[in-house]
């Protein structure tokens, strides 16, 4: 029998005992966590994604302060603003949204904000620290991927996973994730030759490139594990689903698979922030 991966099940899930820990800190030390989420310029998808994430957070009772800059935000303006945040005490999480204008230096603003406050997991520092298992908050989509596969209890020590992608918040992240739960992992691209062969012989297989059912479900062996981590204005994720739903062990729909854990993520890493500053205060 397949097992639908809905993050949109475990998103509603995990908000009602956040809701509890938020009304725990907030009658323990009066304080409301935070989330200053940053965006530059005004793309239309930003905008809505800045939005849900507002939503989210209103939805279980943290604050979110939200910066809008203009399209011609330069990089050291940027910047300043980043700081600020990491300075008030009052923010828990700081989010920057991707992608930024073309002028601005993106991966010197991801590593400007302070690891203690980068809830969506981007600082090159973050990175590597969870790569080295140490503490670090996750890139928000694979940490939630992870989190789904855990919930849903699917076997991951001794599988081989394809990732198909390479971004420094989705694809790299996912591998190193995969890895670290003992999977076998093989990272490919859409330059990789011989691709649908690579597929073919996965277990579990993630689609993380960007482009519209990139990933032919022909490609995909019987009884794999198929997680779709791309979404598309034509309602489609990074892998034809169609013909391979059936013939799947598990997947993730889309929509309501992985984009309910990327935001749900978020809130969590924002939460668990808050709470850590005043375990040390």
């Amino acid at each position: 029998m397949t097992i639908i991966l809905s993050g949109k099940d475990l998103a509603f899930q995990a908000e009602e005992d956040f809701k509890k820990r938020v009304s725990l800190i907030k009658n323990n030390s009066g304080i409301v966590p935070v989330l200053a989420t940053i965006l530059v310029g005004n793309d239309p998808a930003s905008e809505t994604y800045v939005k849900m994430k507002g939503n989210a957070c209103e939805r279980i009772g943290m604050k979110s302060i939200k910066i809008e800059l203009p399209q011609e935000t330069s990089t050291s303006d940027l910047l300043k603003t980043i700081n600020n945040l990491n300075d008030n005490e009052e923010v828990s999480g700081i989010l920057l949204q991707h992608p930024t204008p073309s002028q601005i230096d993106e991966r010197l603003c991801f590593d400007a904000i302070k690891i203690n406050k980068d809830v969506d997991g981007v600082t090159s520092l973050g990175f590597g620290k969870m790569t080295m298992l140490e503490k670090a908050y996750g890139s928000c989509t694979p940490y939630g991927i992870m989190r789904l596969l855990e919930h849903y209890k699917i076997p991951l020590s001794g599988k081989h996973a394809v990732v198909v992608g390479r971004s420094p918040i989705l694809g790299k992240p996912m591998a190193m994730m995969l890895l670290n739960a003992n999977a076998t992992v093989t990272i490919c691209h859409s330059k990789t030759e011989d691709l649908p062969s690579i597929i073919s012989k996965a277990d579990i297989v993630v689609g993380a490139v960007g482009i519209p059912k990139f990933i032919k479900s022909e490609w995909i062996k019987d009884e794999s594990v198929v997680i779709d981590a791309g979404y598309h204005p034509e309602k489609c994720g990074d892998i034809d689903l169609e013909g391979v739903i059936s013939r799947s062990s598990a997947y993730t729909p889309v929509p309501g698979g992985v984009g309910p854990m990327t935001i749900n993520t978020l809130i969590m890493q924002t939460l668990e922030s808050c709470e850590n500053q005043l375990s040390l205060n």
